[in-house]
């Protein structure tokens, strides 16, 4: 034992000795009764010349010697430490190990021998394998157990009606499937046990609780099912019902538009629908500000039948009736032409509707990148107490000008291709110029029209037009100019209207080929037209390009009086209408009934191109275009006094297609009164391609009663439905 060690052992016991006997600082042997008389050492002796142990070793180290043993101490705690020294001396294990003991004399347990495997050599790190752990990304699914499990709900039937299939379409489980392990399983249950609980809740059933389980299935290994019991509990329903608000005129009107009455179950969609109807109607009854507030509902479930107390405060803001347009923003319009749109007179009392209705007046025109119309309070007061509310229209503008165009075929007709291009806005407001191009197999022809909407009043629109036209059938050959203008009230895209109608003038000059049947050969005529066209259209269909339920009066009258040697006046009229009928959703029975005549004037002394023709993509289909009616002794129709058409379709669409098959029967007639004598018919199939601006049609017919010469079987291909 080295000398450090025995002082620290020796002041072991001495501290032992010390805390033993207070005040007597002596040294004992292990064992024995601590030394008195005067052959014991002082505590000078002991401290200074050192004391030998028992059995003759060396003697402690004097306290002098070894604080004199210790480095110096520095007073700078932030100083470097010291380093250690680079030897040490060796460590000789001890061959004398006598046996320890306590101040009391108790003998410690020797200490035991070393472990040999602590001093055996590690193993060399190269005959460990290092090969990583597979990772669940390295199990393949066909190495994976594959579990299957089953799901049942319960006690949602008596719940309420639809309640299972709103949870069906929302559950984790999704009726059953497979799965990774039972704890994924047991996950997806616990996520149906909360939806259970929030579907109960929003029909009333605040008590609701559920409980999934998991079991297995005997004999089947792999096999699971989850099984989720709800029990509902009982049902809330509105024991009071008080809304918070301000004096309206009337009383009772935030209360009257709350479809909310006491004894109703406690919904969540019903209530956030009553809500909801307030923030509708009261903006179109004099509030256009009303803000509906954070409602609250007091449980009480201490009753028999268990209750809640319904509050809504409700902030009305202002009565209100319409004040003036202002406008801010890349302006398009200036105010005065944009208090052409409005379909409300300062004063009266506010509707949103109306605002709603300016705002898609102004988009239905395309010349606005965005456009929006907001109430703004004013503070001006009527005489009535309503407050005066003007309208902000900000404007932001969009581009003027487009392109358009459209192709198509016909067996009689050949393909027949239009373009346009149109600018909106050329001669502010809204006075536009249209240019048109068409190019065809059998027409060719090159307009152009100068349109003003919202002329003076809103959808009203002026045009004038001007054009040439060539025109190749087998009923006449015509060389056309044209000059027209008209006046029209018309429905948009955005705004379908009821009634529509156009009125105007026309001055034609053409140049035709003409059987003469006194000659009995061709000839040229050059007629002079003039002619006063007018439209009343009622429109009750739900859509203007692929209308699926409603019907449609159409009926046009034109007066005329056509010159070629002599004047001859007349009047053309057709009547026709159509019907929608909608047998699902799926499936739409269309069908049309077409009449015209032309009185007071002889079929040889019109122009061919003023008669009245049948057949071809827009008449009755499985026949050439033109080719219904009289004919010349060459086999060349030449047209009728008169016209019948009917139509049939029955119009199935799935997706973004459709099929069609149809019959159609029709003729023209030389007489000025049609007759179903004489009726031909067609029927076929075609198919429909449906896009944003209107279906694209495909249709193929055959003649079902043909004459000579008829083919047997007709192509159309066109934008829209045939009517």
């Amino acid at each position: 034992m080295t000398s450090s060690t025995r002082r620290h052992y020796w002041l072991a016991i001495a501290l032992a000795a010390t805390v033993a006997a207070p005040g007597e600082a002596q040294l004992a042997k292990p064992g024995t009764a601590p030394a008195k008389g005067p052959d014991a050492p002082t505590a000078e002796q002991r401290s200074d010349t050192g004391v030998a142990d028992p059995k003759g070793n060396a003697p402690i180290v004097p306290d002098a010697e070894f604080n004199q043993a210790l480095p110096p101490l520095s007073n700078d705690i932030n100083a470097p430490l010291e380093p250690m020294a680079s030897e040490t001396a060796p460590v000789t294990p001890a061959t004398d190990v006598t046996p320890a003991t306590t101040a009391t004399g108790a003998v410690l347990p020797p200490i035991g021998p070393e472990d040999p495997q602590l001093v055996v050599p590690l193993p060399a790190l190269a005959s460990y394998d290092t090969a990583p752990l597979a990772t669940a990304a390295d199990i393949k699914d066909k190495d994976a157990p594959e579990i299957r499990y089953d799901a049942e709900i319960k006690g949602l039937a008596d719940a309420g009606d639809g309640l299972e299939a709103r949870y069906k379409a929302l559950s984790a489980l999704k009726g059953g499937g497979k799965a990774a392990n039972t704890t994924q399983v047991s996950a997806r249950a616990k996520e149906d046990e909360a939806l259970v609980v929030r579907l109960l809740k929003s029909l009333g059933y605040y008590d609701a609780t559920a409980v999934s389980t998991i079991e297995t299935v005997p004999e089947k290994p792999g096999r699971l099912k989850a099984i989720v019991s709800a029990q509902p509990g009982r049902l809330y329903t509105l024991g009071s019902i008080d809304v918070k608000t301000a004096q309206t005129i009337p009383p009772d009107l935030v209360r009257s538009q709350l479809p909310l009455k006491v004894g109703d179950p406690i919904q969540a969609d019903r209530i956030q629908g009553a809500e909801a109807n307030v923030s509708l109607m009261l903006p179109q009854m004099g509030y256009p500000f009303v803000k509906v507030g954070e409602r609250d509902i007091l449980l009480d479930d201490e009753a028999q039948v268990p209750t809640g107390a319904y509050t809504l405060p409700v902030d009305t803001g202002p009565r209100a009736s319409f004040g003036q347009l202002r406008t801010e923003g890349d302006a398009v319009f200036d105010i005065e032409h944009l208090n052409v749109f409005p379909r409300f007179e300062a004063g009266q009392l506010y509707d949103n509707r109306m605002t709603d209705d300016l705002r898609d007046a102004l988009v239905a025109t395309s010349l606005f990148q965005s456009v929006s119309v907001v109430p703004q309070r004013t503070g001006r007061t009527n005489p009535d107490g309503t407050e005066q509310v003007d309208l902000l229209v900000r404007q932001e503008k969009g581009p003027a000008r487009s392109l358009g165009g459209n192709v198509g075929f016909s067996t009689g007709q050949g393909f027949r291709a239009e373009g346009t291009w149109q600018h909106r806005n050329l001669f502010p407001y809204e006075g536009g110029l249209l240019a048109s191009v068409i190019a065809g197999t059998q027409e060719q022809g090159l307009a152009g029209t100068f349109r003003r909407a919202n002329a003076g009043r809103r959808d009203r629109t002026f045009s004038l037009t001007a054009g040439a036209n060539h025109s190749n059938y087998d009923a006449y050959e015509a060389f056309t100019t044209s000059v027209g203008i008209r006046w029209s009230y018309d429905s948009t895209p955005i705004w379908q209207k009821p009634i529509t109608y156009y009125y105007g003038g026309e001055l034609v000059g053409t140049n035709e080929s003409v059987y003469d049947f006194a000659r009995g050969e061709n000839v040229r005529r050059t007629y002079g037209i003039v002619a006063l066209p007018g439209q009343l259209l009622f429109d009750r269909s739900d859509s203007l390009l692929n209308p699926t339920k409603g019907f449609r009066l159409r009926l046009n009258a034109s007066p005329e009086t056509s010159v070629q040697g002599s004047v001859k006046p007349y009047v053309r009229v057709m009547v026709e209408g159509t019907f929608y009928y909608p047998v699902s959703s799926s499936i739409v029975i269309a069908g049309r009934a077409k009449a015209g005549t032309i009185q007071g004037v002889a079929r040889d002394d019109l122009a061919p191109s003023r008669r009245y023709y049948g057949g071809g993509g827009g008449s009755v289909r499985g026949y050439g275009y033109q080719r219904l009616g009289p004919f010349d002794p060459n086999g060349d129709p030449v047209g009728g006094r008169s016209l019948n058409e009917f139509a049939l379709e029955a119009r199935y669409r799935f997706g973004d297609f459709g099929i069609v098959p149809f019959i159609d029967a029709g003729n023209s007639y030389e007489s000025s009164t049609p007759n179903l004598s004489s009726l031909r018919y067609g029927a076929g199939i075609g198919g429909r391609f449906y896009t944003s601006f209107g279906p694209m049609r495909i249709d193929v017919a055959t003649p079902l009663n043909p004459r000579e010469g008829d083919g047997k079987v007709a192509l159309y291909i066109s934008i829209g439905q045939a009517f």
